[in-house]
Order: structure tokens, then sequence, then C-alpha cells
């Protein structure tokens, strides 16, 4: 288990979207050189003045490619600041590095946040011999060692946690975006299988009536115009929301008073009757717009799938807590009225997602009928 946590840091990738330069690496080269200089001329117990003050000055640069070029900027600083202390203890120099290079604990910060997990590793391990090398140091004691390691390990751990929150944050985005198309496949689905519906039987009229009544076949044409035109529009409207750099239509979405629009009547199919009663004020959007689709599926699924139908019911009570939708046809007994695709399945997601039930079957002497109860406040939370 440890082996295949240590290979899967291994194979972490760089985060996505590192900028190169912003205008705040340039304002910390401009604050950390003066500062690098100020100390390297006031301070009395410096050893390699010069050359301490020129590693301090020349560092400073890699601030400008620590998002980018992680591990090399790591490897460049830290290995330097080794070499240093190499050279100091073979020559018997007591070296001790400028307090203003604080700014080199941005680095490990920068490796962990921006780089992938085999150049936090291989970073890290310089770092730590860095870090081990101050041990040699007499003036040095357990507990500034100790210390030392963890500045830098708390440097690496802001920056794995900036990282994580930042990975959550993007999940969270795509699980929004995702969820928003799934609603959007829905609700494209739900529009246009209706009116394709109703346009597919007034054509079956139209074609059965053009020999004998051309007035009526007319009259029937004008209405596929009415409803392609209707279909046309609403897929727009939601075609305009995929758009990027393009406001949505914000009209607002049918809800339980526009089920009665489903009454219409759809050239020679069954006769929709609807009954709406009990409370059915202050529902939540979501829940308005899920009863409207429902009873909208639900018409569409019998229009198209109940046999010898002549009559469609839907029905809608409301009370205190729940809003029961009911959608009965009168069709041959056990005749399926769901058909096949999404329909039914979209449907049960659709009252799921909003904590309610849906049941789907035979009536109990005829047709087909659609029962779904959905609460008044939506899913709790």
């Amino acid at each position: 288990m440890f082996t295949d946590a240590i290979r899967s840091v291994w194979a972490e990738p760089r985060a996505a979207g590192a900028p190169a330069r912003v205008w705040r690496d340039w304002a910390l080269v401009c604050v950390a050189v003066p500062a690098v200089v100020v100390e390297g001329i006031l301070r009395d117990d410096l050893a390699w003045r010069a050359l301490s003050v020129a590693l301090g000055v020349a560092l400073v640069a890699t601030l400008l490619w620590r998002r980018t070029q992680p591990l090399a900027a790591v490897a460049v600083a830290f290995g330097s600041v080794v070499t240093m202390d190499v050279v100091a203890i073979a020559s018997g120099v007591e070296w001790v590095g400028l307090d203003s290079m604080v700014y080199l604990l941005l680095l490990p910060y920068a490796l962990f946040r921006w780089g992938a997990g085999r150049e936090a590793v291989i970073g890290l391990a310089i770092m730590f011999v860095a870090a081990g090398l101050s041990v040699s140091d007499d003036s040095n004691t357990a507990g500034d060692v100790a210390g030392g390691f963890l500045v830098l390990l708390f440097a690496a751990a802001l920056g794995a946690v900036a990282r994580y929150q930042e990975t959550s944050r993007l999940r969270e985005m795509e699980h929004v975006a995702l969820r928003e198309r799934e609603q959007l496949a829905r609700e494209l689905h739900d529009t246009v299988a209706h009116h394709v519906s109703a346009i597919a039987v007034q054509a079956q009229a139209g074609r059965a009536l053009a020999a004998t009544r051309p007035d009526a076949a007319l009259a029937v044409l004008e209405t596929i115009e009415e409803e392609a035109s209707r279909t046309l529009s609403e897929m727009r409207t939601m075609v305009g929301i995929l758009r990027t750099g393009q406001e949505a239509d914000l009209s607002p979405l049918p809800g339980v008073a526009d089920i009665a629009r489903l009454a219409r009547p759809i050239g020679d199919g069954p006769r929709i009757e609807v009954e709406l009663s009990g409370d059915l004020d202050g529902l939540r959007p979501s829940v308005d717009t899920a009863l409207y689709r429902l009873a909208q599926e639900s018409v569409t699924n019998a229009v198209r799938h109940a046999r010898r139908a002549t009559r469609i019911e839907i029905r809608v009570r409301g009370d205190r807590d729940h809003i029961r939708l009911t959608v009965h046809d009168d069709g041959e007994a056990g005749g399926p009225a769901a058909g096949t695709g999404y329909g039914l399945a979209g449907m049960g997601e659709r009252a799921a997602l909003l904590g309610g039930t849906f049941a789907a079957g035979p009536g109990r002497e005829t047709g087909w009928t659609v029962d779904a109860v959905l609460p008044r406040a939506g899913a709790g939370r």
C-alpha cells in the first residue's frame, strides 16, 4: 500500500495553468535585490561578503521561473547553497547565508504547488541535503537544525494545500458543468420529443385529409408550422446557454401553471384534460419546472405509444409538503406508453434528484399511469 502511494505521488503530473510571470514577481525582485545589497553592506559577521551578496542577488532570478520550472529553480538555488556550504567546510570558514535570502522559501512552495510528483520528491531531497549540511556548523544547535527542516516542510505543505484546494475547486466546477449539461440534455430531449411528436401526429392527419379535405389539411400545416417554430425557439434558448461569450435567454422556465397548455388538441390524437388542485403556490423553480417536464414527457409518451387511447388525464395536487403528479391514458390495458429511449430513465432521474419518487406502469383497468411525488422544497441539503 505504501508502495502504491509512492507510485501515485511519483506519477502525479504538473498542475495546469501555471502563470509564467506576473507583476508580483517583478515586485519581489525589486524588494529582494535591494534587501540583499543593504544586508551585505551593513552586516559585520558576513564571511565572503562580495560573493555572498553576488549569490543572493543572482538567486533572485529563480523567483521568475519558480512556477514554470520549479525543480530547476530549486536545484539551482539550493544547489548553490550546498556548494557554498561544502566550500566553506573545506576551507574551515564559518559561512552563513544572508537572512534576506529568506525569499528562497517561495521555491518549495512553488515546487509543491505547481511541480509534478517526481519533481517534488527530487526537489525535497535537494532541500533536505542543503538543510542537513547546516548540522556541520558548530554555531547551530539541534533546535536550529530542526527548525530549518520544519520551515522548509511548512512552505512545501502550504504549496501542497493550495494545490489540493485548487484541484478540488476545479473538480467541483467540472461536476457542476456536467450536471448543467445533463439538465440541458434532459430539457432538450423533453422539449424536442414533445413538439416533434405533435408534428408527426399532425403530419399523419394532414396526409389523410389532403385528398378529401384540402382546407383541413391546410389548417394542419399551419399547426405544424406553429409547433416547429416553438421547437426552434426553445432549442435556440438552450443552445444559447451552451455558447461561450453569450448571455443566455433569461425568460422564465415553464412550470405547473403552464401544464394547462398541454391540453391543446394534437390533431386527431387523444383529448387531454388537466386538473390542478390544492396548494401549488410558492414552489421552488426546480420543482416547478420538473413537474411541467414530467407532465410533458408523459403526454408525449401517451400520444406516441398508447394504443387506441381517446383521453389523457393530467392531475396535479399540492399539499403542505408534497406535490403529486398523475398522468393516465385510457388506451388498451397493459399497453406500454413509455416506449424506448431515455424517457422513463430521465423522468425517474429528474424526480430522484429532487428527493421525490417516480413510478410508471399499466393502469388498474386501462392504459398506462405515471405517478410522481416531489417535495415542495426539492431535495434536502
